[in-house]
């Protein structure tokens, strides 16, 4: 992802605008000549772009009397009425619900449960084949019977592609993918304008387990997965927001349970 010219921290800081000068010249240089990354990076700005939009108005409130008492008493407090305010505020948002893994976290925190591992892997598939411009498929929608033929023969179990239409996605197809304890099926949808979402499905070991939604996210990529008797699913997206993919997610395990 990068070349000694250009890092994961530059591309970071290029999307949040913290990038001036001849530094931002540079990665602005250097994605001109890689459309696959310069997508990557413009569905990183949509995303932030959603995020600020959707809690604009909770930052624009004034902060709660009491609060603006205590900070107008004297310059000490001040500071820690502005710190109470901001864990206010991630309570509000559910920042720190324990169920919102970050990334930031240890290896052995967020890899904690094997749903967590899943979790983890469809962020990963998702992040290295949604840019993908010519191949972020093996096999095409217009080959989808033999697309899940295929995926159940190596599953060793039915596969199915749920239809996403009523939410304005369609298949763009699937690919066979490595997991912790055998295959994977890995179908991607799109919106007509590119936004993409993937479906990471696996065969459980244990029978008989369900486990609710959880949602976790990883860098720019969020995920809500569960596991339902013998099969474990997770959506994964970095561009569709948290709500947006909670509203697929029940789609696909309405269509998937019958």
């Amino acid at each position: 992802m990068s070349d000694g010219r250009v890092t994961e921290a530059d591309l970071q800081a290029y999307v949040d605008g913290r990038l001036e000068g001849e530094r931002r010249a540079v990665v602005e240089e250097w994605l001109a000549a890689r459309p696959d990354e310069a997508e990557r990076v413009a569905a990183y700005r949509r995303l932030s772009g959603e995020v600020r939009a959707a809690y604009q108005s909770l930052l624009a409130e004034p902060p709660p009397d009491y609060l603006a008492r205590l900070a107008s008493r004297r310059p000490a407090l001040r500071r820690i009425a502005i710190a109470a305010a901001w864990v206010a505020l991630g309570i509000a948002l559910g920042v720190v619900a324990t169920l919102e893994l970050k990334a930031t976290r240890s290896d052995a925190s967020f890899l904690a449960s094997e749903e967590a591992r899943m979790a983890h892997g469809a962020a990963i598939a998702h992040a290295v084949y949604s840019p993908e411009v010519r191949h972020p498929v093996e096999v095409g929608a217009a080959d989808e019977e033999h697309l899940v033929a295929w995926l159940s023969k190596r599953l060793g179990a039915p596969v199915r592609a749920p239809k996403l239409d009523s939410v304005g996605m369609s298949l763009v197809g699937g690919r066979l993918l490595p997991g912790d304890s055998g295959p994977v099926a890995q179908f991607m949808y799109q919106t007509p304008n590119g936004r993409r979402l993937t479906l990471y499905l696996r065969q459980e070991r244990a029978q008989n387990k369900e486990t609710a939604f959880r949602y976790a996210r990883e860098h720019n990529v969020g995920v809500f997965y569960w596991i339902d008797r013998d099969r474990g699913y997770a959506i994964a997206s970095g561009d569709l927001s948290r709500a947006e993919l909670l509203k697929v997610a029940d789609l696909v395990y309405k269509q998937l349970d019958q």
